[in-house]
């Protein structure tokens, strides 16, 4: 399995927790990462026509500047991300089964809240320093 890159909102307190909870699951070191706000994420972001200033949405990138490289965004982003991870998070492509649509209202509805909810970051929080090499934007 090639390194997928979790593209998210760097000061959203939601996003950094997602961040945290993958990173503790992550013992294959299948995960890399990256903020919104970044150069690489832009880049990416334009390659695949997608809106870099959109910070509402997760995006999960496989196969980073290969001629295969895809990108995966809101629920299908999540999914390819837990599906990375080992155990019973794998199971988390279950979900499929829920239309596409259907998984994106939800993940709609919480991005709208994320904020209110989890709060925001005046900066972009620095990962702890034994997971920085996963952190390609730091």
């Amino acid at each position: 399995m090639s390194n997928l890159i979790v593209l998210y909102d760097g000061v959203c307190g939601l996003c950094n927790r997602l961040n945290q909870f993958l990173l503790k699951r992550d013992h294959h070191d299948r995960l890399l990462f990256a903020s919104l706000q970044s150069n690489l994420a832009r880049k990416i972001l334009e390659r695949h026509g997608a809106d870099p200033t959109d910070l509402d949405t997760v995006y999960v990138v496989e196969d980073y500047d290969t001629p295969s490289e895809r990108l995966f965004m809101r629920s299908n982003a999540i999914l390819r991300a837990l599906e990375a991870l080992d155990g019973i998070w794998k199971l988390s492509s279950v979900s499929k089964i829920l239309p596409r649509p259907v998984r994106d209202l939800f993940y709609k509805v919480v991005a709208t809240n994320r904020y209110r909810v989890f709060g925001k970051y005046e900066v972009c929080m620095m990962p702890d320093p034994k997971y920085r090499k996963k952190f390609l934007d730091v």
